[in-house]
């Protein structure tokens, strides 16, 4: 009874493509949520169950052994999340952009730019960031609809919850609405 399907799940938005058996998802296959992210692995009952990866839309992954839709590797979180530029999350020896060094990973391979040569995002050039709005990592933030846009075409991503509200307009970047820095001013004769 098992065979390839295709599925489209009308009431959560969600896609299915691959096996099922008995019209249940079932062995390998992709499954793509409504954000854009997708997994890709291995299919209990309708559950992530063996080796899948998710493949999120910013290009960051997350892979792990899944044991009915839970990660179960050695690692505390149960797998490896990798970010965009390919650089491995280290759950127990994370020495990237911490207390001590504030370093972006571009920055750790490449070496520190000179002096007067900021580098303000971890990939150059920055992107730009509308008046009042902040700079996230995955996109930009309109604090007053408190939602996630794309970079690029300023699509939708995601809501931001309060917590992520306040992390965002303590921590992030911000397009300026207001000078930021020393005004010059020159000497009267």
């Amino acid at each position: 009874n098992e065979y390839k399907s295709y599925l489209r799940m009308e009431y959560t938005g969600s896609q299915y493509e691959g096996d099922t058996d008995n019209g249940r998802v079932e062995g390998e296959g992709v499954y793509i949520f409504p954000s854009g992210t997708k997994y890709k692995g291995s299919f209990k009952d309708g559950a992530f169950h063996g080796p899948g990866t998710l493949h999120f839309k910013n290009g960051s992954t997350f892979s792990a052994i899944w044991k009915e839709g839970i990660p179960e590797g050695d690692t505390p979180s149960g797998g490896k999340y990798k970010f965009k530029d390919g650089l491995e999350f280290e759950e127990e020896d994370w020495n990237y952009c911490d207390g001590y060094d504030r370093r972006f990973y571009t920055e750790i391979l490449n070496g520190l730019k000179p002096a007067g040569r900021t580098q303000k995002v971890d990939k150059e050039p920055a992107p730009p960031i509308p008046k009042g709005w902040y700079d996230c990592g995955d996109g930009v933030y309109n604090p007053e609809k408190r939602i996630v846009y794309s970079y690029s075409d300023h699509q939708f991503i995601r809501n931001a919850d309060t917590n992520e509200h306040k992390w965002i307009v303590t921590t992030c970047r911000r397009g300026s609405d207001f000078f930021v820095g020393k005004v010059y001013k020159a000497p009267t004769p």
